[in-house]
């Protein structure tokens, strides 16, 4: 079946671009089809708060139904209008409304917000697993491969195929050797779910691993005024894109001996970071429509919004989401991801999301809310080297994974891309080498040097191709630093850091007949620096509530090796017809579904402990060192610092035994919403659970790191922990100030008698033009610091302290 659907499928393979003008792209293109179309009813969410008492989910339906009465002319009219009806955790509904009807439905008493649902989420697009565990200092031998296989703590071998992780995505590719159920025992007796068939997806395509699988599309086909383009996706939870797939067996995909990407790059065995936990797919991303369908997926809010209403309900313990919106966050209110991960965390689900690929620009992370773990991406101890001779003598160290060697070990021509483009291409992108820009006379038969920025990396190959150019070379922008995603492009090639792109254009520059040599590539372990912050993951601060720090963590998401669509060119660029079992991928998607299985491995060690607890411990013993114990650095050689990763990297293993965690309740979180609604991005979200008239003030939510804004003077801040370790506990804090900020904490010791008692403290955080540390401050400047408890033993609970000066 698999070598069939290749075949019918194989013309429908999609381009990767980068997010940058995916973003720009998709904004101004469903803003186009927004305005060009006739139709002025919508799709909006009407949602309710939640589920009052335990009513039938036929009753909750009928309540939906007779809501959307009183601004319907019919009951028929009612009931043809509602798409979805949320019913297992929040309590909402999905109907095709005008926007008079929405306003009239939202001064309602009844219902809390009602918005429209839009095309503004897209997917943020396996040596990492074996790099965590190396990095944590468990595994000390010599890497012997580029693989990602690592060990499990026995305890949690049988103890992890109860969890079940939850992926909402683009679907899945059932076939993959990562998700065989080989081994695996029955079915958890708790699981609900179902396994919906579909296009190419019988209801056989489940088995012990892949529990469960759905799909959701009403508000896609509702949107676009059509049904979906069967050319182009698949109607089942089949992946046509890959990266469902990708992200899926990242997360919990099983140990697979001799994986690699195409050419062979980045062997070894794989394996996702929950090897034995169970599957269930929940598919809402589909292609935009258009002349060039193959460019991205979109996700729409009311089906991402079932999707997760019908997991929780499902009984996942674990929902990955590499998916994020595009320009200014919407209001909690207003997010369907925050509302679904809201309810999702009130039944002990922990919900893990990517934070975007918009870095390293400030203020540009996604996913905000405090009760999702929000993940920035980072790099792994693996590259793939691919010298670069130059013609006089200087050699440069590029890296690719493309297959393609130029013949001969010889010298050719080089040059660049600004100086070989056609009349008319705009001064400002005359290096980008975007689509028709290049003219054929002056690059063929040479090395075209093109520059990252807009337009797609591997598409950049394919105009070098189309021109009739022998390889290209792409340059870093200074932006990007050292920092070089992989691309397996459709001719010879490779990509270097900024530094290096400039020695070459240097000695283009320099010389009337400059050329260069492209020397294979090869698969290098152990590489140092690393961990590396990736300059194109999203940065802080918090735009919607600076008092909440993000992202929270980071995790692997640099060139990531991971399960592949057999219907997807590793490419996805339309005409790409070579198909891989595995690929290579970029971006806080990809660090997404690492964060998700360690929440996995804390859930199997500790089933009892709500999500706040296991994200609370995730948070917590990360690390801001690599793994030579120098400070975590950014791609472009800075310091980073918890605008760039939060509370640090994640160490999965660490996080099984934290010491203490912070606690947090559904109701914390409404009261901590209350109070963010004074700065417009919160609101009351549950109308059963009125508003104060003076909520506590977001800094004190009694979140695993601490962040203020505006600090005049003085601010108190109050934290509980719970002591979750064996028995009788001391412990004592350690502090580091942020510059120009004097810390005290009181008491300096908590000492715990039991396991599960909880302890309170304050944090004295005063503002001075000086502080304890000697350093000014400036106004505007974001400074940060830490506290640290301590037991003297295995457990220090380590949270960034940050203080931005308006």
């Amino acid at each position: 079946m698999t070598r069939r659907i290749q075949r019918e499928k194989m013309r429908a393979t999609w381009a990767l671009p980068s997010l940058l003008l995916f973003l720009a792209f998709s904004s101004s293109f469903c803003k186009a089809s927004a305005s060009a179309s006739t139709k002025q009813d919508k799709v909006y969410i009407v949602y309710l708060g939640k589920h009052g008492g335990a009513k039938a989910e036929e009753a909750v339906l009928e309540d939906h139904r007779t809501l959307l009465l009183s601004v319907k002319g019919s009951e028929e009219e009612a009931r043809a209008s509602l798409l979805y009806s949320y019913k297992h955790t929040l309590n909402g509904f999905a109907a095709i409304l005008s926007q008079e009807e929405a306003t009239k439905l939202s001064e309602r008493s009844e219902v809390v917000s009602a918005f429209q649902s839009e095309g503004r989420w897209a997917p943020h697009t396996t040596r990492s697993w074996r790099f965590l565990g190396f990095e944590e200092g468990l595994d000390r031998r010599p890497p012997d491969d580029g693989g990602d296989q690592w060990l499990l703590p026995s305890s949690l071998d049988k103890a992890s195929e109860d969890i079940i992780v939850g992926i909402l995505d683009s679907g899945i590719w059932p076939e993959s050797r990562s998700f065989s159920d080989q081994g695996l025992g029955p079915v958890p007796a708790r699981w609900k779910g179902t396994c919906q068939g579909g296009d190419s997806f019988p209801s056989s395509s489940c088995n012990r691993k892949i529990i469960g699988a759905r799909y959701y599309l009403k508000a896609y086909e509702a949107h676009y005024n059509g049904g979906l383009n069967a050319t182009y996706a698949y109607r089942s939870p089949r992946d046509h894109d890959g990266h469902g797939t990708h992200t899926a067996s990242t997360a919990a995909g099983r140990a697979v001996a001799g994986a690699s990407a195409l050419g062979g790059f980045a062997r070894g065995s794989a394996s996702g970071g929950a090897p034995l936990a169970r599957l269930a797919v929940y598919k809402a991303c589909w292609p935009i429509p258009g002349p060039d369908p193959n460019v991205e997926n979109t996700c729409f809010e009311a089906d991402m919004l079932a999707a997760m209403d019908d997991a929780v309900g499902d009984g996942v313990d674990v929902l990955s989401v590499s998916i994020g919106s595009s320009g200014a966050p919407p209001r909690f209110a207003d997010d369907g991801i925050a509302l679904g991960a809201l309810h999702a965390a009130a039944r002990g689900v922990v919900v893990s999301c990517s934070g975007g690929n918009s870095g390293p620009r400030p203020a540009t992370v996604s996913n905000l809310a405090p009760w999702m773990l929000t993940v920035a991406a980072s790099s792994i101890d693996r590259a793939f080297h691919a010298p670069v001779r130059l013609g006089n003598g200087v050699t440069v160290m590029g890296q690719t994974v493309t297959p393609y060697q130029l013949p001969g070990d010889k010298p050719y021509p080089l040059v660049y891309a600004a100086d070989a483009v056609v009349p008319g291409t705009p001064a400002n992108v005359s290096n980008q080498c975007l689509p028709n820009s290049l003219a054929s006379d002056k690059v063929r038969g040479k090395i075209v040097v093109c520059l990252r920025g807009a337009g797609l990396r591997v598409g950049k190959g394919l105009e070098v191709k189309r021109a009739g150019g022998a390889a290209i070379l792409l340059g870093n922008p200074a932006a990007s630093g050292s920092e070089v995603p992989v691309d397996a492009h459709v001719l010879p090639g490779t990509a270097v850091a900024a530094a290096d792109a400039d020695t070459i254009l240097r000695y283009i520059n320099s010389s009337s007949s400059p050329t260069a040599v492209l020397d294979p590539s090869r698969t290098v372990v152990d590489v140092r620096p690393s961990p590396v912050m990736a300059q194109f993951s999203s940065r802080g601060p918090n735009v919607l509530e600076p008092s909440i720090l993000k992202p929270d963590i980071t995790a692997p998401g640099l060139n990531i090796l991971a399960a592949w669509s057999g219907a997807s060119s590793p490419t996805k660029l339309d005409g790409d017809h070579r198909v891989v079992q595995y690929n290579i991928m970029s971006g806080t998607s990809m660090s997404c579904p690492h964060a998700s299985a360690a929440a996995a491995l804390v859930k199997a060690a500790h089933p009892d402990w709500s999500s706040a607890a296991i994200r609370s411990a995730i948070m917590t013993t990360a690390t801001t060192s690599d793994a030579e114990g120098g400070p975590l650095m950014n791609g472009d050689g800075s310091v980073a610092g918890p605008m760039d990763y939060g509370s640090g990297h994640i160490r999965p293993r660490h996080a099984l035994d934290p010491g203490l965690v912070y606690d947090t309740s559904y109701h914390d979180y409404l009261l901590f919403a209350c109070a963010a609604s004074s700065a417009g991005s919160g609101s009351q979200l549950d109308r059963s659970v009125p508003c104060p008239p003076r909520p506590p003030p977001p800094h004190q939510l009694n979140h695993p790191s601490v962040a203020v804004r505006g600090l005049n003077g003085s601010v108190t801040v109050r934290r509980t922990v719970t002591n979750v370790g064996p028995g009788a506990a001391r412990y004592a804090v350690a502090v580091v100030e942020p510059a120009g900020v004097s810390v005290t904490v009181s008491p300096r010791r908590l000492r715990f008698a039991r396991a599960g008692e909880k302890r309170a403290f304050r944090i004295k955080l005063e503002a001075a033009s000086r502080g304890r540390s000697g350093a000014r401050v400036a106004r505007g400047q974001v400074v940060a610091g830490s506290y640290a408890w301590s037991d003297g033993g295995a457990h220090v609970v380590r949270s960034p302290i940050v203080v931005i000066f308006d």
